[in-house]
């Protein structure tokens, strides 16, 4: 059995004190110009200090037509550097890593955010975004480069590069979204390239010492399992990450395809050749027993998204006891103000259903 409460050194050399990253979550609480919020440094302060060894952001914009959700936390410009400072300062007082995740939503960008169409590797009707030039996508690699350059600056111990969920680089991995005929479309490779330059560059201008992941999701807005199995194995045979963030939804489930269903998602991806680099999944790991089961499947560390809502401390609660269970849902918006959520977060939780007392 994995202890949980047993450190991982990465091959950049962070330790990181036990098995516990807190899920990148979406929480619309710092102001709309991608400034950190009170609320949001309070709400990730809580999390290092209630044991979670890595720390991770919700997703940060690295460009400002890039724009996800209101009130997201932006790494685009300098002028936002005073918070992630702060921000960083107080997460590693607690001994915890700490993380940004680096971002573009491309063309799920609602266009009422920044006043004109969203952009995507091709033009796309449903969504009305334009198609970015070869000029436009070379910017975007140095912009994702740049926003890991200011998180070193401003004390993060790593980024994780988000390429998942329908967001822009997983617009460009798939073959149903990315219609390009120059070296960012058609093959897999080329559908790839700009995620292993944006790793390659990263590597490069923040050295050997920066801690790198990369997020994929193997199933949902055009991800096909085999080619996304095919990716994690190039990024880890190339060298240049540290950790694969695989988010699985429930990583339980079987797979949607049928010719995927002979083996559950975790046991897709547990069949790769991982050599020195770390894995993590998401997706519905609620309590210890939980957690107990993924890491005896090989997995490395844990992402707690739901449960690390409901318990600022839940590493602290799981050690303590390998029987622990979360408290039951619907819980009161004073509850959640007491574990340190602002009142916008709050108001986003009210989308799902059973989650907070009415």
């Amino acid at each position: 059995m994995t202890n949980p409460n047993s450190p991982i050194t990465f091959a950049c050399g962070a330790t990181m004190k036990n098995r516990f990253m807190l899920a990148p979550l979406t929480n619309q609480q710092s102001h709309n110009n991608g400034q950190l919020s009170d609320d949001e440094l309070k709400w990730l302060t809580m999390r290092a200090k209630g044991q979670f060894g890595l720390v991770m952001t919700c997703a940060s914009h690295v460009q400002k037509v890039g724009k996800g959700f209101t009130g997201q936390l932006g790494i685009f410009s300098d002028e936002l550097n005073a918070g992630h400072l702060k921000l960083t300062t107080n997460i590693k007082k607690y001994g915890s890593l700490a993380v940004i995740q680096l971002h573009h939503a491309g063309m799920r960008t609602p266009p009422e955010l920044i006043d004109t169409n969203p952009v995507c590797p091709s033009n796309n009707k449903e969504t009305n975004a334009r198609g970015l030039t070869l000029e436009e996508v070379i910017q975007l690699r140095e912009d994702f480069i740049s926003a890991a350059i200011r998180a070193q600056k401003c004390g993060y111990n790593g980024v994780e590069v988000h390429g998942a969920h329908g967001y822009i680089i997983s617009q460009f991995l798939a073959s149903e979204i990315n219609k390009r005929t120059d070296k960012y479309g058609g093959s897999l490779k080329n559908r790839s390239r700009l995620l292993f330059e944006i790793v390659d560059g990263i590597r490069e201008k923040c050295g050997n010492e920066f801690l790198i992941g990369v997020r994929l999701s193997p199933e949902k807005y055009g991800m096909d399992i085999d080619e996304i199995k095919l990716i994690c194995q190039w990024l880890i045979n190339d060298g240049n990450i540290d950790f694969l963030d695989i988010s699985l939804w429930d990583v339980f489930k079987i797979p949607y395809e049928e010719k995927y269903q002979k083996n559950t998602l975790l046991e897709h991806f547990s069949k790769l050749d991982f050599k020195k680099v770390k894995w993590t999944v998401a997706g519905k790991i609620y309590n210890a027993v939980d957690v107990q089961k993924v890491l005896d499947s090989g997995v490395d560390f844990v992402t707690i998204g739901t449960s690390a809502i409901l318990h600022h401390n839940f590493p602290t609660l799981v050690v303590k006891d390998p029987t622990f269970n979360p408290i039951a849902i619907p819980v009161s918006e004073e509850y959640l103000i007491n574990e340190g959520l602002g009142k916008k977060f709050i108001a986003y939780l009210k989308r799902w259903p059973g989650f907070i007392k009415s």
